[in-house]
């Protein structure tokens, strides 16, 4: 790769080219009197078979070209285990390498950003950035007769923007059919559109999956596609590392003025007129504001970086959604993924997929959802049941929790979200990466039931550890520190049990007599947090830790996503969540990086 001129400034520098950095590199690029640099670590593999092709994300994990591969350190809670989370290392970000689930959060959770002090950030507010972001397509009819769509698919939430979003072809009855009717057997069938902001109930959950190529839509293909690319004021600079953010102090606040780069080329200084945005993510926005001087005091000093902004609050407030993976062996007839370690069988599938237009299984996601209140073998529990759980284990109040507290007591709230997942899962003390998680281990065929806590109490942090740029920060997600984390799970795993013994699922899914990963049943809660102390990992939900909140409460940003202290850093990703929404997140980064294009435009103007 040339390395493009970068001698004249630039109106805006955006840190990070992933999901939110394309996002907002390409909004703000629509004006043409502005010029952007968006400067991303990894490369571009838009047009690479391993990133375009929905079945092939396995071969991105763990390798340096595609994916950071972090590891937290390890967890008292998990037995000691170290949890592996893919974050994405290249144009497009974390939306290259997930597993293209999209899902919306609640109302509920989105109304908590507001309450918490933030003016301008409600569900209403931010709805119309999830319709900007997306297009939705119409589900086929195999579609909506497997899955029962027709039941609560609202076509007048269709959208008209960059990103693509489809519902397959490749769910089967004897899956995702069998999925549906025993949670409508468990008074759990879906009855409005999850995207509405108040959904309880099993689902067909849709893909980032272009329907007319059946190849991946990320953020890089549809925001920083040829076409915005070709924009004079827009530069894109791939495989280029931001060191840190110059800054001066003017008039009180402190004034970013250029960033310091690292390329192939060499180290370079680039002046920015108007503002840095930082979109690194959940784990290096807070990296970069550390390494340029803004963050807690002890901690900087500690690694002889001058404190430009003390703020301890950065690298706090860290929130995941941890996700427990219980892996059941199914009939012969039930299609698994778990066929693809056959490399004949891949080899074919693959020559399917390249040479008939994307057919076949690897065009395809048949994942399927379901959004459950607090539940356990029961079903779901009391209001006395769950007032009591939430006595005991809230013990201290906050505005963070005070909130989490009235959104799990109302009965059409999800306290849990399952996942459908059709192939096995292996989990071990100290993976190398995700791939070693996803690929299969055991010679059987299997599907996983996951099992994730949709808003976490147990706060963590990530934080720098040297003064270079290339050390990753240290992630401590300090899972279940909170006691009420572990025991909503353990109630999750808990009525997997129910779900697994009730039919159709029971007979048409899994195997008579069949193996299960972990070889536990979950008769009792002791035996059901064992279950998740040994299969707990994380989502790749990684939020929070610049924290939109205000400062005394441990904000980074304020309402407008200015970084505090300063006049012109900003943060735009996930990082800046309040509160963990309910739900894969990724459609929540999109809306947000699109409302946010929208405040720096207005500051602009005004």
């Amino acid at each position: 790769m040339t390395t493009p001129n970068l001698d004249n400034s630039f109106d805006y520098i955006i840190v990070g080219g992933g999901t939110a950095g394309s996002t907002v590199a390409s909004r703000l690029s629509e004006d043409a009197h502005v010029r952007v640099l968006v400067v991303e670590a990894g490369p571009d593999h838009s047009d690479d078979p391993l990133v375009l092709t929905p079945g092939l994300m396995a071969g991105q994990y763990g390798r340096k070209e595609y994916d950071w591969n972090f590891s937290s350190i390890p967890q008292p809670t998990l037995d000691n285990r170290q949890v592996n989370q893919a974050r994405g290392r290249q144009l497009g970000g974390s939306s290259a390498l997930n597993f293209l689930v999209m899902l919306y959060p609640s109302r509920a959770n989105i109304d908590a950003w507001g309450k918490l002090g933030n003016a301008g950030w409600s569900y209403d507010m931010l709805a119309p950035y999830f319709s900007k972001a997306s297009t939705v397509h119409t589900p086929s009819e195999s579609a909506r007769q497997i899955t029962g769509l027709d039941r609560y698919h609202d076509q007048t939430l269709s959208s008209n923007g960059p990103l693509q979003i489809s519902f397959g072809d490749g769910y089967t009855a004897t899956m995702n059919g069998a999925w549906m009717e025993t949670f409508s057997k468990l008074g759990l069938e879906m009855t409005t559109d999850p995207r509405s902001g108040k959904a309880i109930g099993a689902f067909q959950n849709p893909a980032t999956i272009d329907p007319s190529t059946k190849t991946r839509s990320f953020a890089a293909t549809a925001y920083l596609g040829p076409v915005v690319r070709e924009r004079s004021n827009l530069v894109v600079l791939t495989e280029a590392v931001v060191k840190r953010i110059l800054t001066e102090k003017e008039e009180g606040a402190v004034v970013a003025k250029a960033v310091v780069i690292q390329t192939k080329d060499g180290e370079k200084t680039i002046s920015a007129r108007l503002e840095v945005i930082l979109a690194a993510g959940a784990f290096q926005s807070p990296q970069i504001l550390e390494l340029s001087g803004i963050g807690g005091r002890n901690l900087l000093e500690s690694h002889g970086i001058p404190v430009v902004v003390d703020n301890p609050n950065v690298g706090e407030n860290l929130q995941d959604h941890p996700i427990v993976c219980q892996s059941f062996e199914v009939n012969n007839a039930v299609p698994s993924g778990d066929v693809l370690r056959d490399a004949n069988v891949l080899n074919t599938l693959m020559e399917m997929y390249n040479t008939s237009a994307g057919a076949g299984p690897l065009g395809q996601s048949t994942i399927s959802a379901a959004y459950v209140p607090l539940s356990d073998n029961s079903g779901p529990v009391s209001a006395e049941a769950k007032k009591k759980l939430l006595d005991t284990c809230l013990q201290q109040s906050n505005p963070q929790f005070d909130l989490l507290r009235s959104i799990l007591e109302e009965p059409d709230e999800p306290a849990v979200e399952y996942l459908l997942f059709p192939s096995q899962v292996s989990i071990s003390d100290k993976p190398k990466s995700m791939a070693e998680i996803i690929i299969p281990a055991e010679p059987e065929n299997y599907t996983t039931l996951m099992t994730v806590l949709n808003h976490p109490f147990s706060r963590g942090s990530v934080h720098i550890t040297s003064p270079d740029v290339n050390v990753k920060p240290v992630w401590d997600p300090k899972y279940n520190s909170h006691p009420l984390d572990i025991e909503i799970l353990a109630r999750g795993v808990q009525f997997v049990e129910k779900i697994v013994s009730t039919e159709p699922f029971k007979s048409a899914v899994l195997k008579l007599g069949g193996k299960r990963h972990p070889n536990i049943v979950a008769n009792d809660l002791e035996q059901a947090k064992k279950i998740v102390r040994q299969r707990q990992i994380s989502m790749f939900h990684v939020a929070g830790s610049c924290a939109m909140l205000p400062k005394n409460q441990g904000g980074v940003v304020n309402q407008r996503l200015v970084v505090y202290g300063t006049s012109n850093i900003r943060v735009v990703d996930a990082s800046i969540f309040p509160i963990q929404p309910l739900g894969n997140i990724q459609s929540t980064v999109y809306a947000v990086a699109e409302k946010a294009a929208e405040l720096i435009k207005d500051d602009r103007r005004n």
